[in-house]
């Protein structure tokens, strides 16, 4: 397919306003990408931790940065990694890698909704208590923050932005605060709370658990992509996109390994709290600075809970973009690429994301104890696996893009030459595989291996050959073939 092929979805650039600037895109990476729950996920494990992140930052992290930066340069339109799948490998790959970014995401916000409304408790002092297990809060908070993340991003990305950008301070200052404190708990001879011997950074990768955490801690880096999805609404998006994936990613990558290095030098792995450790680790820091600093964990919380709330933000705009070009696209329904009249976003898009998100929200915590939960976890096992799918297309769309030597003097090329791309897709592409590969093996607290293969996988395979269904249908229409 020419580079030069028009595309459907510049047909709707002239109704789409370009907001978003480079300090716009820095904050929306951030927000995007980091998550400060995975300081503990990872720090758990002990100092081995540190280095798989350090092994992921080489052969994960920085590989998808080149990529994205080559490929926003390259096609800084609408729609991100379906538009660059679709220009790489045909409209049919296209579709499914879109879809499955699409999909996948609105699986997600329930599970980082609830999380929401579990460290906003910990604001008011409850976070030890039994509020974030009551429903009617739960479901208040995380409706309300989806429906007003929905509301910020219809009235215009001008507006949305500020949640964005808000969120980004919000999830970036705690994680700030934290290495600050192990620094300075470091620096002024603290024991630590961990054994830190030389033999202890050592990660076991013959283990499953290892294994499993790289994997985990790998995709802890995923999300650069997203801000391409947006590419008709950035300023001089050839030039803003690379240039924000080169600030933003070092910020993300030394966030994650210093404040994991932190958290381990503050509290003991077997006290640490999968999902408020961050906020331990901030607590046990002012307590040994001054009694008087206690109030500067509940602010981490509240400005973590406003990330949190401006991650469902990115995560739904950016989503909901490639859903707007596909409706361009006409595979699905017209009504996907339509643009408010007054806000000039793609309200129908977003909507509909939001709407079934909340479908899964009510199912996920009015369905506890009961088969509904069941259902709803086995759907969160098939997402991680189904998001894995974009980035495989993301990977080859980069190696065969270069290897067209499509070279333009305003293209943010790759180092190395041709070399070297086919060692950073390459790269990228085998830890990606590798995860979905251990993402499919069973636990081992789980008794039926062979029905969980089943579940997950075929739940995957399911929700794929939904889309493939969808895509058979649409291109049979637009031939004008009875479907």
């Amino acid at each position: 397919m020419s580079d030069q092929q028009p595309d459907a979805a510049g047909k709707a650039e002239g109704a789409l306003e370009r907001t978003l600037g480079l300090r716009d895109l820095v904050l929306f990476n951030l927000v995007a990408v980091l998550g400060l729950r995975w300081l503990a996920t990872s720090a758990k494990a002990g100092p081995a931790a540190l280095s798989l992140w350090l092994l992921a930052a080489v052969f994960f992290f920085i590989p998808q940065g080149f990529a994205v930066v080559e490929l926003s340069s390259r096609f800084p339109q609408e729609g991100g990694v379906y538009f660059w799948t679709k220009r790489a490998l045909g409209e049919g790959h296209g579709f499914i890698c879109g879809w499955c970014y699409w999909i996948c995401n609105v699986l997600y916000y329930p599970n980082l909704l609830i999380s929401t409304a579990v460290i906003a408790t910990y604001v008011v002092g409850k976070g030890e208590g039994t509020l974030s297990s009551s429903w009617p809060y739960v479901l208040t908070v995380t409706l309300a923050s989806l429906w007003l993340a929905v509301w910020l991003n219809i009235v215009g990305m001008g507006t949305g932005k500020w949640l964005q950008n808000l969120g980004g301070i919000g999830t970036y200052i705690p994680g700030l605060l934290l290495v600050l404190l192990g620094a300075w708990a470091l620096l002024t001879g603290h024991v630590p709370a961990n054994v830190m011997h030389a033999r202890a950074f050592i990660p076991d990768l013959t283990d499953l658990s290892s294994l499993n955490l790289w994997a985990s801690i790998a995709f802890a880096f995923a999300g650069l992509e997203l801000s391409a999805t947006m590419g008709d609404e950035i300023k001089e998006p050839r030039r803003t996109l690379p240039r924000a994936v080169l600030i933003s990613a070092p910020l993300i990558a030394t966030l994650y390994i210093l404040g994991t290095g932190a958290l381990l030098w503050l509290v003991p792995t077997g006290e640490m709290n999968i999902v408020s450790g961050f906020l331990q680790g901030i607590s046990r820091g002012t307590g040994m600075l001054s009694s008087r600093l206690w109030w500067l964990a509940p602010v981490a919380a509240a400005a973590y809970t406003v990330g949190n709330i401006g991650g469902v933000g990115a995560w739904l705009t950016g989503p909901a973009r490639v859903a707007f070009v596909i409706g361009l696209d006409r595979y699905f329904p017209p009504a996907f690429g339509k643009v408010h009249p007054r806000w000039k976003t793609p309200y129908v898009a977003i909507l509909v994301q939001a709407s079934l998100a909340t479908v899964f929200l009510l199912i996920s915590v009015l369905g506890k104890g009961s088969k509904v939960e069941t259902v709803y976890l086995i759907l969160l096992d098939t997402q991680l696996l189904i998001y894995f799918i974009p980035y495989c297309y993301l990977f080859v769309s980069f190696l065969v893009h270069r290897s067209r030597d499509l070279e333009r003097e305003e293209v943010a090329l790759a180092p190395g030459g041709k070399l070297g791309a086919s060692v950073i897709g390459l790269c990228g592409l085998f830890v990606t595989i590798f995860a979905m590969t251990v993402a499919m093996i069973p636990p081992s607290d789980v008794a039926d291996k062979m029905l969980f293969e089943l579940k997950v996988v075929g739940g995957a395979a399911a929700f794929v050959g939904f889309g493939g269904v969808l895509y058979w249908r649409a291109n049979r229409r637009l031939k004008g073939v009875p479907a």
